[in-house]
Order: structure tokens, then C-alpha cells, then sequence
């Protein structure tokens, strides 16, 4: 007989395992829930503050007072409203002080960008204010874009310690030094001679003797002489024989103003001839003012500056070239302003050969006293600053005082006409602290605003540095130029005052 299989009941867990794993049967914990992130900078006050009193509310009786002023005037009350910045390219000079950015120059820039009409700058300011250090620190930014310089005339010996530091040696001319620089050197130009075509040769000669004989004769009106178009032609053919140019242009002699003199006072049957005069004593009469005139400039004040031949070497690829006429002051104003005269002719040779897309920078410091010279003077640096776009020259004027330019002859003269109008050649005007009276006139002859004209005689004289830069007749920009701590080491203008301060507090 079978035994059966007692029935035994199945959970519905044994039951659901037969179709496969086991369900678990152990509680689901609960969700975790996060606390809500906590936001950075709460604000512990309503957007526009409490409404109470003290809490960033404040009330105002009816009727509301309105002002109206323009943006120039409610610029000051709402330091945002400032002028349009100057494009970031070029030295960069210091800072802006209505925007607080920072202040850029580039006077070619700018031409190009229709800011202004042309590159040439003239700086006005009192002594002590910052002129200079201005001026140099400019110079040596511009050098990174690769633009060379050529100070035409270092009166006071400012800008040696620039060229020092960048390795050049100053032209020194005066007492103490054995420098010459013959006003008729070629410079350049011999030693680019052979690889020009006799076209080219031509062109460039004609334009190197018609400066000379400009010079000449500025140097013959400096002493009071009013030369004649006779003595123009004269001399530019004197100088054409002395220089082999009529000998086919195959090779050039260096000439000096002695050689010029002593053609003059001892001529050839052929050049008074040449030059249509009944006879030799003709000519002597006609021509002894201009010679007696150039015979100063060999025995006078500057004998031996420029009557001889150039026994230095001048590298005209240096970043920077000076000519250091600190020497010259004790023989007298007028000879540091014929020194002016001089090498503004003789420098005219380093910049009219720059390769081309090259940038030039002339700086002219003192430039009244060049201006002072007479009409072929005031001429001369009139045509340098018409030709600065042309011949890629950024020209600087630096000076004290508009006045500088209107002494320059008689009122109602035509040297006092045209220096007037040098102004308008320079469509950047830097103008550092002034005094009142010096103010009334920038403001007659730049057009300057009550705002501006206070800008000059405030704020421009609490802080060495500080100027108002026009541009064209844009607003003025109140810059103020940052050093940094070597270069207010090598621009220090008071470095002589300091040391003789020293040297007579110190016990002998």
C-alpha cells in the first residue's frame, strides 16, 4: 500500500518563486531630501531700501527742482558723462581722469582716424610743471612701434639722460667738448650716393643745396642783413661749384661755410660773369653784407661749431639722436638760436632719408628762440610743419606761453603773421599749469572753455604731471602722465638743483 504525500499550503512568496526571485520583503527606506541651496550675497534690504527714514529714502518736497546743463558741465556731478576715449594704440601716457582709463597717443593714429588734421603737437607750460617728462616719456614708449626720434636742439641738456640710458652718445657742442658739425655736412646722403640712379642723385641734390642756401641766408638775417634774390642765386651757385655738381654728378666734395666765404670774397672772372655783373667789383659791392655776415659765423661767438668738417660719427638708425646745446649758453641767446638754426637744416638731411613707411618724431624745445631769428626762420619751421603729413614727421613745439610766438618781430610784421598761424598747424595741444594771465591767452587763441581755461590754471598746477590734451576741437582730456620709478630716475629735471643743494649743505 502507498503512502500520500501530506498536502502542505504555499505562501504567495514560495508561489511568485516559481516564476522567479523572491520579492524582498523588507521595508523601502524613505527618500532622502536635500536642503534648499543657500544663495551667496543676500540681500538684506529691498531693492530700493526701507521706507523709512536713514534707510535709503529720503523725502522731496514738491516741486522737484530741475537743472539743465549740458554734458560737458554735468560731467563733474556724474563722473560716467566723459569724453570719447582715444583709441587704445600708440604711448600709452597715463590715465584719464574723468573716465579712469587709460590714455593712449598717437598722433598718426589719429590723422588716420579722422580725429585731426595733422600729426604736429605743441606743448605750452610753466617751468616745473612736467613739460619734459611728458615729453621724453613719450618718445621712449613710441620707440616699441619702432618710430626713431631726432631732438633738434637740446638747449638745456634735458633729454642726454634719455639717449645715455638707451646706450647713444650725445652730440655735445660747446666749451669743453671737440665736437664739430659742419652746417654743410652731406650726412646720409654721401653715403647713399653711389646707389642711386643719376636721376635720384639729381633730385636729392637739388634739395640738399636749395636747404643750404636757405640756411645761408637765414643765418646772413639773423645779424640784420635782409638778403636779395641776387644773393640767392649767387650763393646757389657757389655752392653747385663746390660741390662738383657741375661736373656730371660723379662723385661730391664736403664743403664748409669758409669755402663759401672765401668764394664770395675772392671771386673768378667765370662766376661774375656767370652771374651777369658788369665787374668784379660789382660783385663785391653787391655781395659784401652777406659775406661779412658769414664771416661772423667764423670768427664770432660760434667759430668752430660749424665751420668745420663733422669729426664725429652719427648713427642715423640709433631709436633716438640728440643734440646737446647746454654747452652754448654762456655765449649769449642769440648764439644757441643761430646753433637752432644750424642744425635744424643739418637735421633735416637724417629725417628726409627715412626708408619708406618710417616715422619720424622732431622735437623742437625753445622753439621761440629759433623763431626770433627773422622771417627765414619763422618760414623754415612753418614749411617743416605743412610737410609732416607728407614726409611722415610728427613734429613737437615745446614752449612756455603763446606769447613766445607773437615776439617774434614787429606787430603787424609778417614773421609775427606767421607764427600765429603756427598754432593752427599742430592739431594737438598739451597744455600744462599755467597762471592766470597765461591762461586768458590760451583761451583767446585755442578756443578754450571757462571749464577748460580753470582746468589750466587749477587743476593742472596741484600735481606735476597733470595737462589738458586738445585734440582738434574735440573736449580737453585731463591726463595725468604715471612714471614709473626708473624712468622719474632718468627724467628728473631737478637732479642738478638737488645735487647743488647738497653740495652747499655739505661741509667743505
Amino acid at each position: 500500500m502507498n503512502r500520500s504525500t501530506p498536502n502542505r499550503e504555499r505562501s504567495a512568496a514560495q508561489l511568485l518563486a516559481t516564476f522567479g526571485s523572491a520579492p524582498s520583503t523588507r521595508p523601502t527606506p524613505p527618500a532622502v531630501t536635500r536642503p534648499p541651496r543657500q544663495r551667496l550675497n543676500q540681500p538684506v534690504a529691498p531693492r530700493r531700501g526701507h521706507p523709512r527714514r536713514g534707510q535709503g529714502w529720503s523725502p522731496v518736497l514738491p516741486p522737484l527742482t530741475v537743472y539743465q546743463a549740458s554734458t560737458h558741465e554735468i560731467g563733474g556731478l556724474f563722473p560716467l558723462l566723459s569724453a570719447t576715449p582715444t583709441p587704445a594704440v600708440g604711448a600709452r601716457i597715463g590715465y584719464d581722469v574723468h573716465s579712469g582709463g587709460a590714455f593712449y597717443c598717437h598722433p598718426v593714429e589719429w590723422v588716420l582716424r579722422n580725429m585731426c588734421a595733422n600729426p604736429n603737437m605743441v606743448i605750452f607750460g610753466e617751468p616745473g610743471k612736467g613739460k619734459s617728462s611728458t615729453v621724453v616719456a613719450f618718445l621712449l614708449r613710441m620707440m616699441v612701434f619702432g618710430v626713431r626720434t631726432l631732438i633738434s636742439g637740446d638747449v638745456k641738456g634735458e633729454y642726454s639722460p634719455l639717449l645715455r640710458a638707451l646706450g647713444v652718445t650725445p652730440i655735445m657742442l660747446g666749451s669743453g667738448s671737440h665736437a664739430r658739425l659742419n652746417a654743410l655736412d652731406l650726412g646720409p646722403l654721401a653715403a647713399r650716393w653711389n646707389g642711386w640712379s643719376v636721376d635720384r642723385q639729381r633730385e636729392e641734390l637739388d634739395s640738399v643745396l636749395g636747404r643750404w642756401v636757405q640756411l645761408l641766408v637765414a643765418l646772413a638775417e639773423a645779424q640784420g642783413y635782409n638778403p636779395t634774390v641776387t644773393d640767392e642765386a649767387v650763393l646757389s651757385a657757389v655752392l653747385r661749384r663746390l660741390i662738383g655738381a657741375a661736373e656730371g654728378y660723379t662723385r661730391l666734395r664736403p664743403i664748409t661755410i669758409p669755402d663759401v666765404h672765401r668764394e664770395l670774397a675772392n671771386p673768378d672772372l667765370a662766376l661774375w660773369q656767370e652771374m651777369r655783373f658788369s665787374n668784379r667789383r660789382h660783385f663785391l659791392d653787391h655781395l659784401r653784407s652777406i659775406t661779412d655776415a658769414l664771416a661772423n659765423l667764423i670768427s664770432g661767438p660760434l667759430a668752430g661749431l660749424f665751420d668745420e668738417p663733422t669729426n664725429i660719427t652719427v648713427d642715423w638708425d640709433a631709436p633716438a639722436q640728440s643734440m646737446d646745446l647746454s654747452r652754448l649758453r654762456s655765449r649769449g641767446d642769440h648764439a644757441v638760436a643761430i646753433a637752432l638754426t644750424c642744425l635744424g637744416s643739418w637735421s633735416s638731411l637724417a629725417t628726409d632719408l627715412q626708408e619708406d613707411g618710417d616715422l619720424r618724431i622732431v622735437v623742437r624745445d625753445e622753439i621761440w628762440r629759433q623763431l626770433r631769428l627773422g622771417l627765414r626762420a619763422v618760414q623754415a619751421v612753418d614749411s617743416e610743419l605743412r610737410l609732416s603729413r607728407a614726409e611722415r614727421k610728427i613734429q613737437i613745439l615745446v614752449s612756455h606761453k603763446p606769447s613766445d610766438f607773437l615776439s617774434v618781430g614787429n606787430t603787424g610784421s609778417q614773421e609775427v603773421a606767421i607764427a600765429k598761424d603756427l598754432l593752427a598747424l599742430c592739431s594737438t595741444r598739451i597744455l600744462f599749469g599755467q597762471s592766470t594771465r597765461v591762461a586768458d591767452e590760451l583761451a583767446d587763441d585755442l578756443a578754450l572753455s571757462d571749464k577748460e581755461q580753470q582746468t589750466t590754471t587749477g587743476w593742472a598746477n596741484d600735481r606735476k604731471g597733470r595737462a589738458l590734451w586738445k585734440v582738434e576741437n574735440r573736449t580737453g582730456y585731463k591726463v595725468q602722465t604715471v612714471l614709473s620709478r626708473l624712468e622719474q630716475t632718468i627724467f628728473d629735471t631737478n637732479a642738478q638743483l638737488r645735487q647743488r643743494h647738497r653740495d652747499t649743505r655739505e661741509p667743505r
